[in-house]
């Protein structure tokens, strides 16, 4: 795996010279055993100021919580940076002789320049009535996130979002639609975020589990 390991950095340098300092290349290695660092090779880590032994995306804890025969390389999707730029990723997962999955290869290109340029052009060649608005995407930009707790925190955020009401005003049902959501993103798998999650939703760690049971 060292020799393939030396090969994705051959390739991260070769794609970042190739495109430039807008394109950064990030390595994840599944292998190891401390997943708080799970980034073992970053070029123009200055796109998401990120760097060589900062932790898992939220993409790392989906792709450890999925079964490997059902996991897919993503490509040109949306995510955004800490500061609000968005950049267009793509998602590569690298496997060994026997199909685990063992690297994630992400590219991702800071697009914001040209989204900007693309509204004035447009601006300059339509005419487009007032009440005549362009259409956003469903689903906003995942923001990348530097370390487990961040990355949790959106999680947790994005989970409460989804059910749309305070946690002091959820029934069990929403508590359930929590968990599930954060199971599914792979959550758990990060070192006391079921002591987080039980306090923050008001439930022992008993019940917690058992919520996870209900998927």
């Amino acid at each position: 795996m060292q020799q393939d390991l030396g090969f994705l950095k051959q390739l991260a340098h070769g794609l970042t010279a190739q495109f430039g300092s807008a394109c950064e290349v990030v390595i994840h290695d599944l292998s190891k055993k401390d997943l708080e660092n799970s980034i073992v090779y970053i070029e123009n880590g200055h796109v998401s100021n990120r760097h060589t032994g900062d932790g898992p995306s939220g993409i790392v804890l989906e792709t450890l919580r999925t079964d490997p025969d059902r996991v897919n390389d993503r490509l040109a999707y949306l995510t955004r940076t800490e500061d609000g730029r968005i950049l267009k990723s793509s998602t590569l997962f690298i496997r060994d002789d026997k199909e685990r999955i063992r690297y994630i290869f992400s590219i991702n290109y800071d697009i914001t320049t040209l989204i900007a340029a693309e509204s004035s052009i447009r601006g300059l060649v339509h005419t487009e009535s007032p009440e005549e608005e362009t259409e956003v995407p469903a689903d906003a930009p995942q923001k990348i996130t530097h370390n487990v707790t961040e990355l949790l925190d959106m999680l947790i955020d994005q989970a409460v979002a989804r059910v749309g009401k305070p946690v002091a005003l959820m029934t069990k049902d929403d508590k359930v639609a929590v968990v599930q959501y954060l199971n599914n993103a792979g959550a758990f798998l990060i070192t006391k975020s079921g002591d987080k999650v039980s306090s923050l939703l008001g439930i022992s760690k008993f019940t917690l589990y058992s919520y996870m049971d209900k998927g």
